[in-house]
């Protein structure tokens, strides 16, 4: 396949010549994927989003590392807009693969917004409709392709280069020594304290729990949900351990609740507290669910699957502004990847570049601090790193797994498709075992979500 039809046609009616590149990259990974294929300087490429408000569609154009600015757009059109979703965008870009929307707005009658600074490039590269090609145009080509564009400084961002070269044990160094990390709230490391003493028992539990009654609520509320559909009536701590979680779930979910008190974040948005624990509550869920058909244990891999967003807490906590613009970015760009969101971020240089590692390093590190399971830190700590082989690798993939699947319902902070089918086969699930379970979340869902709405007030 070479360009999209109309674009073709767009292009020979200028009379641009079209000079493109292969790619053979999984169109599900978008364009991100592709241009790391073809092997291009980012720099050079540019992308295209669209947005819409009542008034109609925009294609803003923008180079690759950045994002849309929502506000400067406002400001500039009097329009406040959002991104148009993948089956809105499906329809006003029909000949294009999903992700790989073209530049030339012209082409599909759609009115485009350009980053000012594009009219200087020499040369770029960019989508051309089709998920098997990338389009390379001179710079005269493409200003005369923007024709009738505006164009003004509308980008959010520009990202600089990740910091590849810096190892785990130096972040952690820096993150230590140039920033305050909370401790684990006292209460929580009790509850660790008593999770590994085997011979604790659920009076105890009930009783260190009960010291708080804040924490006392949420567990009751949690137990009397109907997730567990239990026929009695839970009036205490105990109650909720011997009657329907048992001690090993209560703890986890205590140590859950009482670990995120060391975080302040608010609670809007893609990455907000209230997303954050819809998020944790059915990774938990699915972790749990499958870890009996791998060889795992459930309650383990339930802790992993709970916690293992935490260093995106910790973002949030350390760096409110940039918090406040990784969830601008999220909400604006849901076909991207958050590692490169969150290079965009902290990639323009100095203390804060150690965090283009990405959330997932800085939680497992958080993790490792506070002393927690080593399943638990590698599952926050690698759950952004595809093809891990470890001790821990079961763990790490149901994690990589259950998000991969939520992604289908809309929980979590990533959308860009995963091949789930690769990693249900990594863990030796069946299609029949993924199916059964996507019935099993759409069962507990109601519940999920308000149980996660509790959590979070």
């Amino acid at each position: 396949m070479a360009a999209a039809a109309r674009v073709e046609q767009f292009l020979n009616r200028k009379g641009i010549a079209q000079e493109l590149i292969p790619v053979t990259a999984d169109p599900r990974g978008g364009l991100e994927a592709a241009v790391l294929d073809a092997d291009v300087e980012r720099r050079q490429v540019i992308r295209s989003t669209a947005l819409i408000d009542v008034k109609g569609v925009l294609l803003v154009v923008h180079p690759f590392d950045s994002s849309p600015d929502l506000d400067a757009i406002e400001a500039r059109t009097g329009r406040r807009m959002q991104p148009l979703t993948a089956s809105q965008a499906g329809k006003v870009f029909s000949d294009c693969a999903p992700g790989f929307v073209p530049p030339f707005g012209s082409a599909y009658g759609v009115p485009v917004l350009a980053e000012e600074s594009l009219y200087q490039a020499d040369r770029l590269i960019m989508a051309c409709g089709s998920s098997s090609r990338l389009l390379v145009m001179a710079g005269r080509d493409f200003r005369l392709a923007m024709t009738g564009a505006e164009k003004g400084h509308v980008t959010l961002r520009h990202s600089g280069q990740a910091a590849s070269s810096i190892t785990l044990d130096e972040v952690a160094d820096k993150l230590q020594k140039l920033y305050r990390l909370p401790p684990m709230p006292a209460q929580a490391l009790r509850i660790l304290r008593l999770t590994s003493d085997p011979e604790a028992s659920a009076r105890e539990l009930a009783d260190l729990i009960e010291y708080d009654p804040s924490l006392t609520a949420q567990i009751i509320r949690y137990a009397r949900s109907a997730l567990f559909n239990y026929p009695g009536q839970i009036k205490s701590v105990q109650e909720a351990v011997t009657r329907v979680l048992g001690f090993e779930r209560v703890a986890h979910v205590a140590l859950g609740i009482a670990s995120v008190r060391a975080f302040d974040i608010p609670r809007q948005g893609p990455l907000g507290m209230d997303q954050f624990w819809r998020h944790s509550l059915y990774c938990a869920f699915v972790c749990q669910r499958l870890a009996p058909q791998c060889g795992a244990d459930a309650s383990l891999a339930y802790l992993c699957g709970l916690l293992h967003n935490f260093g995106l807490l910790l973002v949030g906590h350390l760096f409110p502004a940039e918090f406040e613009e990784l969830n601008r970015l999220r909400a604006a760009n849901p076909e991207a990847s958050m590692k490169s969101l969150e290079q965009q971020v902290f990639g323009a240089g100095g203390e804060q570049e150690m965090l283009t590692v990405g959330h997932g390093v800085i939680g497992g590190i958080l993790h490792k601090l506070w002393q927690l399971p080593e399943a638990v830190i590698k599952s926050a700590g690698v759950h952004q790193l595809p093809h891990y082989q470890g001790e821990y690798k079961t763990y790490v993939t149901l994690v990589q797994l259950a998000n991969g699947l939520l992604k289908e319902k809309g929980v979590g902070d990533e959308f860009n498709p995963d091949d789930t089918g690769a990693l249900a086969s990594e863990l030796g699930l069946s299609a029949s075992q993924i199916d059964h379970l996507r019935d099993d979340v759409e069962q507990v869902a109601d519940d999920l979500d308000s149980l996660a709405h509790s959590l979070s007030s």
